[in-house]
């Protein structure tokens, strides 16, 4: 029995969302404040016996930002879990066929668990008595709502329903914009009403490991000490004869500290001191000195303490003494050991989830971690920021957040795809590729030229980093972006991915002509028209990939990239490398005008030949120590980043635009940008539009690649 399905509607950030779940281990990843921790806290709400009770506390806060300003009051809260592969145990079926399951067959292979958090059913009663359309009607009922007196929490199962489904949601609480409610629930479509002795969490064993944040004050808390908890539960499995030895020795020990002379003498003299200051009348009318060293099996258990030797080392300390990492790998140990513990008692599922276990621990532990953490009969849920984890977990179970304002998007992203497609991905997803599902948007680039030096070109031309712009750049290092670029889909991912290649075109005539008697010469035009037909054949393919597809959008270098850095006017940065690229004056010279030359079949060969002899990723590191403001981004490029990135808040370009000016007014101080301020701060308080600086930059910055920026942008 697993989860396979998890629906959230206007729950905290999810609004209508849902996550699916496999067998074995899972992996939730996302940015912070997407929700990981929300996901789990709801799935604590049902499967966890200790978090019951909370499922009874939901609050306004609860709800969807999205409903906030009242807008919340009416609506329902609705966190439904689908379990499958049960099997056919009597214990289970009982439970399920009275409560969650849904029979479709000799015996219940799924079922759902709900929880609806509602108005009562005085509210639900004068919301169906509405006319339909009275809007006036409706606002006076949600006017007199209120959290505490109004709402309640219910739990049922047997349902058959698809929460997600806008069109169910407006059958089970309501149509808020016509103002139609219903009378009644269907509860075979809804689930029934489960008993609280029913409850799910009772029968199963679900263990939850919160993230890593501050270890050592849990070991020192008897309430969240790993250690305690573990010697809690076994001692209810030592029989009293056990204990009774050392229950005997610690009598013993206390009355022979309290017999020791010293202390029988401060005894006495206290309670001389103290009848010589207030006389017999007011002195006590006892007084001892008692040892308190406990004979109790519980207190017993909290004076023993848990000592760590760090690898490597033969001092052993206490766990204040360990590195952060060790004492988050002893403390996600002992969690672990505790669900061994319980998972071994006579349960129907077992469920781990654990929350952000990467904190302070080396990668290649994560890594280990993961690959070795898989308890066959255990459904695990992780959730992790961390490539590593990302890149040992199997892509079809895993789920992606996405943070959107007021609310959270989650991926699947081997919906739709086929075994062979799945594969492909899987051996794409290493732990530098696996960046993209965390990105905000996606470039993908062929080769190492254009991953080395595209973040450098934008950085210092624009002010802000990839990261910044919370784009990841990943090199295929090949022309097969289709293989990477299939997660990006309207069923999958709904990110941008921006694909940057090669067009490959001639940059000379190749027509083979008979003056041409030279052999290089013709296998030369040979080589570039063969280039050229790749370039139009992969250029076919891509098209034909990203056709109906808005996430998935190509941009070409016309020729390569080199070429077209060159021919956007970068002149000056290549020419800056030519004497580290040849030692031979003629050579030198030779070169440079050919650089400089205005025929692309000169100065296209030239800098191909340099980039050849020194290797396309040393010559692109070689180039960026000389990229600067100055620097003109390739337009196909720029393209790229502005597709990869879906929006750009008002400061961002805000700072770009200051950015840009501070450079120019470091080069030139005479430049008046006075007018060009005033504008931008009226721009970043939303009191102007991005079309209005062009005027005012096109005065002071005639031609600056800032003003085409602002133009794509507007």
């Amino acid at each position: 029995m697993y989860i396979s399905k998890i629906s959230l509607v206007n729950y905290r950030n999810f609004a209508n969302s849902y996550f699916k779940f496999n067998e074995g281990i899972n992996t939730v990843i996302g940015e912070n404040g997407s929700g990981k921790t929300n996901i789990f806290r709801a799935i604590r709400l049902l499967l966890e016996d200790a978090s019951l009770q909370f499922a009874y506390k939901l609050t306004e806060g609860d709800f969807n930002r999205t409903l906030d300003k009242g807008r919340w009051k009416g609506h329902w809260i609705i966190i439904s879990i689908e379990f499958d592969e049960l099997n056919d145990e009597e214990a289970i079926q009982s439970l399920f066929i009275h409560g969650t399951g849904i029979a479709e067959a000799d015996y219940v292979e799924k079922a759902t668990y709900n929880l609806f958090f509602r108005p009562k059913a005085d509210i639900r009663q004068k919301l169906s008595e509405l006319a339909e359309g009275d809007k006036v009607g409706l606002q006076s009922i949600l006017d007199d709502i209120n959290i505490l007196d109004n709402y309640e929490t219910f739990f049922t199962g047997k349902s058959t329903a698809d929460f997600n489904d806008p069109d169910v949601y407006k059958e089970l609480v309501g149509d808020f914009e016509n103002v139609v409610f219903p009378s009644a629930i269907d509860a075979s479509k809804f689930g029934s009403k489960i008993p609280h002795q029913l409850s799910v969490a009772k029968e199963v064993s679900f263990t939850f490991i919160q993230a890593l944040r501050d270890v050592v004050s849990d070991f020192h808390n008897n309430r969240t000490n790993p250690l305690l908890t573990l010697l809690k539960n076994k001692s209810g499995e030592i029989k009293d004869s056990d204990y009774q030895p050392i229950s005997d020795l610690v009598k013993d020990l206390n009355e022979s500290i309290e017999g020791l002379p010293d202390v029988q003498t401060i005894r006495k003299d206290i309670k001389t001191t103290i009848q010589d200051a207030v006389g017999l009348t007011y002195s006590p009318s006892s007084l001892s000195i008692k040892s308190s060293v406990p004979d109790e099996a519980e207190k017993l258990l909290q004076s023993l303490k848990l000592f760590i030797g760090e690898p490597g080392e033969e001092y052993e300390g206490g766990i204040h003494e360990l590195s952060l990492g060790g004492a988050n790998l002893i403390f996600l140990t002992l969690k672990l050991l505790e669900f061994k513990y319980r998972k071994s008692k006579d349960t129907f599922a077992n469920f781990l989830i654990i929350e952000e276990p990467e904190a302070h621990i080396h990668n290649h532990i994560q890594k280990t971690l993961f690959d070795k953490l898989d308890y066959g009969d255990t459904q695990i849920i992780y959730s992790t920021h961390s490539t590593q984890i990302s890149e040992v977990s199997n892509v079809e179970n895993i789920n992606i957040l996405a943070k959107k304002l007021n609310y959270a998007e989650v991926y699947q992203p081997s919906t739709g795809l086929g075994a062979e497609n799945i594969n492909q991905v899987q051996r794409y997803l290493d732990a530098v590729r696996t960046n993209l599902l965390f990105a905000k948007g996606v470039i993908l680039v062929e080769g190492d030229a254009e991953e080395i030096l595209i973040p450098i070109v934008v950085k210092k031309v624009l002010g802000v980093s990839l990261d910044e712009l919370g784009i990841s750049l990943i090199n295929i290092r090949s022309t097969g972006f289709e293989n990477v670029a299939q997660l990006f889909h309207n069923e999958r991912i709904k990110r941008k991915c921006a694909i940057l290649t090669d067009l490959d075109d001639a940059i000379c005539d190749t027509t083979i002509n008979d003056i041409d008697d030279s052999e290089r010469l013709i296998k030369y035009k040979r080589k570039v028209e063969a280039s050229k037909q790749k370039g139009l054949e992969r250029k076919a393919k891509l098209d034909a990939f990203e056709a109906g597809n808005d996430w998935v959008k190509t941009f070409y270098a016309d020729y390569t990239f080199e070429v077209d850095f060159l021919a956007e006017g970068n002149e000056d940065e290549i020419l800056a490398i030519i004497d580290k690229v040849y030692t031979d004056p003629p050579t030198r010279k030779l070169a440079k005008e050919n650089i400089e030359s205005d025929e692309i079949a000169i100065y296209g060969k030239r800098v191909l030949t340099m980039a050849k002899q020194e290797g396309k990723g040393w010559f692109a590191i070689m180039l960026g120590k000389h990229i600067s403001y100055k620097t003109e981004i390739p337009a196909y490029i720029l393209d790229a980043i502005l597709f990869a990135k879906e929006t750009y808040s008002s400061n961002i370009v805000a700072d770009i635009i200051q950015y840009r000016m501070n450079k120019h007014f470091e080069d030139d101080d005479t430049l008046d940008f006075t007018s060009c301020k005033k504008e931008l701060l009226k721009y970043r308080k939303g009191a102007n539009k991005l079309e209005d600086l062009i005027f005012d930059f096109d005065r002071v910055l005639p031609n600056d690649q800032i003003l085409t920026l602002i133009d794509k942008l507007k």
